[in-house]
């Protein structure tokens, strides 16, 4: 049971970034220095819209990272799709992505490179697309998109991350704001020098390389980075109130899935956005740091970095193992994590082969944090009659 989130920057940065380069051409005088390139330099989309869509040049490319996924996963878990194959053209196996573009885009990228260039033609599988659409409750692979409450909650919804992330960045950009004032005359606001710094990811995603990344100071970068890591954190992680609780819908349908065994088939993929990863991995409770993290400094030591959360690309694969204990008659099962391709120890369960977690405590686990959480309907402030669960996942 694998979930992959899409590899794009985002058309709010876009906008930004477009925003920032505009009032530099507008300066109209040759720079010098870190900003030389800049003389010569062209934005590499033509509208904001077109950073919303997947990558398809560059080393970098969305594209190319998720069709090569699919193929190291085919590579991986051969024996899973002869399996799927099996049934093959009876019931071709489905897959979900949520209702966008470039998540379609990945989504269909992916299955070339899993199932084969002929998936479509062959009816080897099927993808099943998931409206995004607030109406849906919980029966969704997007459900910060339909807990209402997380939206409107301003102390504690989604914009804590932004509203903490914007203190923090206060703290690094001064220096910044001066050297650049300095050197080409312009004084930049923090959004600008956060766009700016922003870029250096994007460029080097769709061109392979960006000059921007030489505008700034590894310990600038640094700053950056942990400026990301709190945005995540509260946005959608185990800094604010409802994460756990949007993530731990797709955890329970899993779960579910994983106790019915190989009779509910042997693949399950499905894709989202990055920020619908943050909360899955929240209500899995691994990645956990005894304190919030705060936004007077960076604690070198966290456990919480977006590279490591949720990168582009980014993906988190549940494996059943059914394995022959020694002294023990006959098979158990057990659920192994593995979180952008390494395997995580679930901190309070890996007693398994391979720091696996026995099924059934995997399955109790997931239950406790369900009532730990509370019910999503009434925590996101949804009508009665609105869905309490995802129903779609299944073969």
């Amino acid at each position: 049971m694998s979930r992959h989130a899409e590899r794009y920057p985002t058309r709010k940065a876009g906008a930004n970034q477009t925003a920032v380069v505009e009032r530099i051409k507008q300066k109209n005088t040759t720079l010098d220095g870190s900003f030389a390139f800049f003389n010569n330099w062209e934005l590499f989309w033509s509208t904001d819209d077109s950073l919303e869509q997947l990558t398809s040049t560059g080393p970098f490319s969305g594209t190319l990272g998720s069709f090569t996924t699919g193929v190291r996963l085919r590579t991986r878990y051969k024996h899973l799709l002869s399996k799927a194959l099996a049934s093959h053209p009876y019931r071709p196996t489905q897959f979900w992505a949520s209702d966008s573009q470039r998540v379609i885009e990945t989504a269909r990228h992916f299955a070339l490179g899993f199932f084969g260039i002929d998936y479509q033609a062959n009816n080897t599988a099927v993808l099943k697309v998931i409206s995004e659409h607030s109406s849906l409750g919980a029966d969704t692979l997007t459900p910060g998109r339909t807990c209402l409450n997380n939206k409107k909650d301003n102390v504690e919804g989604q914009k804590k991350g932004y509203d903490l992330m914007g203190q923090y960045r206060g703290t690094y950009v001064k220096p910044i704001r001066e050297r650049l004032l300095e050197q080409i005359g312009m004084n930049f606001t923090d959004q600008d020098i956060y766009a700016m710094q922003e870029m250096c990811g994007f460029e080097t995603t769709v061109r392979g390389r960006s000059d921007w990344c030489d505008v700034f100071t590894q310990d600038e970068f640094l700053s950056f980075e942990y400026a990301r890591d709190l945005l995540h954190y509260y946005r959608a992680g185990p800094g604010q109130k409802y994460a756990a609780s949007m993530g731990w819908l797709w955890l329970n349908a899993t779960t579910n899935l994983l106790l019915e065994g190989p009779a509910a088939g042997p693949l399950f993929f499905s894709f989202v956005h990055d920020g619908d990863i943050a909360p899955m991995i929240t209500a899995l409770d691994v990645i956990n740091d005894k304190e919030h993290l705060p936004t007077t400094h960076i604690p070198h030591s966290r456990k919480w970095r977006k590279s490591q959360v949720s990168p582009m690309g980014g993906r988190i694969i549940l494996e059943l193992l059914s394995c022959q204990i020694e002294n023990t008659p006959g098979r158990e099962r057990f659920v192994r994590l593995n979180i952008n391709d390494g395997i995580t120890a679930i901190p309070d369960c890996q007693s398994g082969p391979g720091k696996s977690c026995p099924l059934s405590q995997f399955a109790a686990r997931t239950k406790r944090k369900g009532e730990e959480v509370g019910k999503f309907k009434e925590l996101c402030g949804l009508s009665e009659d609105a869905a309490d669960r995802i129903t779609f996942l299944h073969q």
